[in-house]
């Protein structure tokens, strides 16, 4: 399963696109500012220059696209006149899979533009040039030596593809009934993923030392876990509901078993020592920190709202039913090309359901990682 041609966030304006349904995106963000200030920081310190420039992997599309890249302009600013520097001309580059709505972020780029000269004066435009660029970032994407900062955030998590190991070429699937490390999966399972992610994490830094400058800073920010246990709760449990979700459809003959056996969810939540290892084991990078934090499944949303979801079977209660929103705004499309469009809103009212039993008996929670690196020099 090539992650290339099946992963894109739901697109447009609608109440099932990203855009509407990324606070928990938006709120892990928030936490990643602090390393985001000080690379800025470095960088204008120790590798200031005419030009900046500077990229987000897996920028999406929707609010939080353009909130990142206000923000990071707004330190180079502010550092910049504290320093007795002149403001660098910046260049952004967003990059994202092809499936990705670039459209909505073209769209936006007019009303952030005016916004910035607002604040900043008219000379704004001509310091800042925003472009889009399209493919995967497990490989080359800009030329060398082009980057002074490099950021991904809600990203890395997704492999470049399903570990192949898992193909379904036997009379047992190895994950029979799962769509992701369950506590009852077998080791070859784990095994076979913590493979996927050292291959595509490898490749991944690679390519970005070829792209940055000496000194370039790197920030990054993804789901992970704490426990040296794969199959923990907070590394992935999501899935795990999921596959429940999908696998009571099976009784009803809505879903084959065998296209859940034959999915995997082309997604792995590292631990912070696999993230360290293989840091270190590229070469590349100088490890600055390397940080772990909570976020409850729906942080960001107002706790005092009264909202809830309507969908064909009736009223979710808010929780589980903004929970579903949000993971069907990242997984639709995936789901969509294994178990066929039809399913997929019965699906996630079920999906909801679970979410709010879960809720019911403890507080879901993500553990997302962030580590900031720097670029080795010459």
């Amino acid at each position: 399963m090539d992650t290339l041609q099946i992963l894109r966030m739901n697109g447009g304006e609608g109440e099932t696109s990203y855009a509407k349904n990324s606070v928990v995106q938006r709120k892990i963000m928030s936490y990643e500012s602090p390393s985001i200030e000080e690379a800025v920081t470095d960088i204008l310190c120790k590798n200031f220059s005419e030009t900046m420039g500077m990229t987000d992997l897996g920028c999406s599309s929707g609010p939080n696209t353009l909130t990142l890249v206000s923000e990071v302009i707004d330190m180079v600013n502010s550092k910049s006149q504290k320093m007795g520097f002149s403001l660098p001309e910046i260049r952004v580059s967003l990059n994202d899979l092809p499936g990705n709505d670039f459209n909505d972020i073209f769209v936006s780029l007019p009303t952030f533009y005016q916004k910035q000269e607002e604040e900043k004066g008219k000379g704004f435009r001509n310091n800042c040039f925003i472009s889009c660029v399209a493919g995967s970032f497990y490989g080359r994407l800009f030329p060398k030596k082009s980057l002074h900062l490099v950021h991904s955030s809600s990203s890395l998590h997704w492999l470049s593809r399903a570990p192949p190991r898992l193909a379904v070429d036997a009379a047992v699937p190895l994950n029979k009934g799962k769509i992701y490390i369950s506590k009852t999966s077998p080791s070859s399972v784990s095994k076979a993923y913590l493979s996927q992610f050292r291959e595509d994490l490898s490749l991944f830094l690679k390519s970005r030392s070829e792209e940055m400058v000496p000194g370039g800073r790197m920030v990054l920010s993804f789901l992970g876990r704490t426990p040296a246990d794969p199959a923990t709760e907070h590394g992935g449990y999501q899935w795990e509901l999921l596959a429940k979700a999908l696998t009571s459809m099976v009784s009803e003959g809505r879903v084959l078993e065998e296209k859940i056996d034959s999915f995997n969810a082309p997604y792995y939540a590292p631990s912070l020592e696999e993230v360290r290892n293989e840091v270190e084991e590229e070469g590349s990078f100088v490890i600055n920190s390397l940080k772990a934090f909570e976020v409850e499944w729906d942080a960001g949303f107002q706790t005092d709202s009264a909202c809830e979801i309507q969908e064909n079977k009736g009223k979710i209660s808010s929780r589980g039913g903004r929970v579903a929103k949000t993971i069907r705004a990242v997984v639709e499309s995936m789901l969509e090309s294994q178990f066929g469009r039809e399913i997929i809103d019965d699906l996630f009212v079920k999906y909801a359901e679970l979410v709010d039993d879960y809720f019911s008996r403890t507080t879901p929670i993500y553990i997302n990682l962030v580590l900031s690196v720097t670029r080795k020099g010459p």
